[in-house]
């Protein structure tokens, strides 16, 4: 039984983060699309609109990799994780099908008329097309959140006679106060994932002296937006979703931060080792006191840590919830240092030459996906023993009549399956990358007016 349900939760967990690779950049390039197309229409301005376009069909090719992994991934409730799919299918399953009208239907629809009807719907058509697809976007992103917000601080339901979620208020549900800050925090770093790409891009057509007039809208767009939302991304949005831990999750609190034992006064550990047969953190380089500020407000306020909970309703793998957690922390904290470093370049008008920055920006690209990685596994790894934090323990929610055989099975198919399917998404989007922005003004289907 232990086997089994370690590997379906791997197997939900790699379906998850190899997913959500492909949503964090739709999202953030919805903005930034969007953005440029206004500024377009604005300005009067043709190469913020080839800019424009040229995003757009990055992020289609995003977009259609993003559902074809994301199916496979929802199959897994009705057969990996079926007595937790009637336990809480009354509930999660209104915001589920939500998701899936703005993901499949709206979103689709209008990028397809922003990037084939130009000619149908015109300038002033395209141009709310891309508010239409940045819409959506984010609109699947809050139900989608809402979801898992609801996993982490249930509201809004009520057991029926059979001991099952029922949903009473779909509006508490989507206005749940651990919904605020977890959705903010989401979406600036998709946006962060968004602008480190866009910035990368722009940079490396700088390096390569191509496409310089829309390379250097990528760079200044992808720096001015990143930089903005780095600074967001770790206050206000981070520092309130951590007190949401801290008032809803103490022991994930605890397992976030490596505290072993409460104090009053805890100090906040930058880096250091869990030590699990000790329970106690090795080679701690600490900031005195700031931890019991940064969560309550006061500097000798008490902490409880993980002592103060029984073993039983701690985090089941503490090593794996601090390390992710650091991760995500320490990158976010370099994240801010790169953005801002380069946001002073392009006020002095020396970012476009700036050949070591542009290389940093370049390379940067992966680290937004690992930071975004390294939060959602802290999240989802410090909820646990839960499924539904409080209610419905993770080890109720498994099939246990699927054989861990079949499991086996469909987690090796998966990674074969998704391992074609990354090499399909990095070819194609390669293809455009070399073809580039300013190929669209040659293209001659290209609609009219672009």
């Amino acid at each position: 039984m232990g086997d089994l349900l370690l590997i379906h939760r791997f197997q939900f967990g790699f379906t998850i983060v190899f997913h959500y690779l492909f949503p964090q950049l739709t999202m953030g390039l919805a903005l930034l699309i969007a953005l440029l197309e206004t500024l377009s229409r604005r300005r009067k301005d043709e190469a913020l609109h080839r800019a424009a376009r040229f995003w757009a069909r990055i992020f289609g090719i995003n977009f259609v990799i993003g559902v074809v992994t994301g199916i496979p991934m929802e199959f897994q409730f009705g057969t990996n994780w079926a007595p937790f799919s009637r336990y809480a299918g009354g509930v999660i399953g209104q915001t589920l099908a939500l998701e899936g009208v703005f993901a499949f239907f709206a979103e689709s629809t209008f990028l397809g008329l922003f990037l084939y009807g130009e000619k149908l719907v015109g300038r002033k058509g395209a141009w709310l097309a891309s508010l239409a697809v940045f819409a959506g976007a984010w609109v699947s992103g809050y139900f989608i959140t809402a979801t898992n917000a609801f996993l982490q601080h249930p509201v809004g339901y009520r057991l029926d006679a059979a001991g099952k979620l029922e949903l009473v208020s779909l509006w508490a549900v989507l206005s749940n106060p651990w919904l605020r800050w977890e959705y903010l925090h989401v979406m600036t770093g998709a946006v962060q994932t968004g602008s480190f790409v866009m910035a990368g891009i722009g940079a490396l057509y700088l390096l390569q002296r191509r496409f310089q007039e829309q390379a250097r809208v990528f760079v200044r767009t992808g720096v001015i937006v990143g930089a903005i939302a780095s600074v967001v991304q770790i206050f206000p949005t981070g520092d309130s979703q951590g007190r949401m831990v801290a008032e809803h999750q103490p022991a994930t609190l605890a397992a976030l931060e490596g505290l072993f034992v409460s104090r009053p006064g805890a100090a906040l550990v930058i880096v250091g080792q869990p030590d699990m047969q000790r329970r106690r953190l090795d080679n701690p380089l600490e900031v005195g006191h700031a931890l019991s500020f940064l969560t309550w407000r006061r500097w000798t306020a008490r902490v409880e840590g993980l002592d103060a909970f029984p073993v039983d309703q701690w985090p089941s793998n503490v090593p794996l919830v601090y390390y992710a957690y650091h991760v995500m922390v320490g990158l976010g904290t370099f994240f801010i240092a790169i953005q801002c470093g380069a946001l002073f370049l392009l006020w002095r008008r020396k970012l476009f030459d700036a050949r070591a920055m542009l290389w940093v920006l370049l390379l940067a690209i992966p680290f937004p996906y690992i930071a975004n990685t390294a939060g959602w596994v802290a999240a989802e790894a410090g909820r646990q023993p839960w499924l539904v934090h409080g209610l419905f323990r993770t080890a109720a929610g498994a099939s246990y009549h699927v054989s861990s055989g079949n499991a086996l099975f469909t987690l090796i198919g998966f990674t074969g399956t998704h391992a074609l399917l990354a090499i399909l998404f990095l070819l194609l989007v390669t293809r455009e990358i070399a073809r580039g922005p300013a190929e669209i003004a040659d293209d001659p289907h290209a609609p009219a007016g672009s």
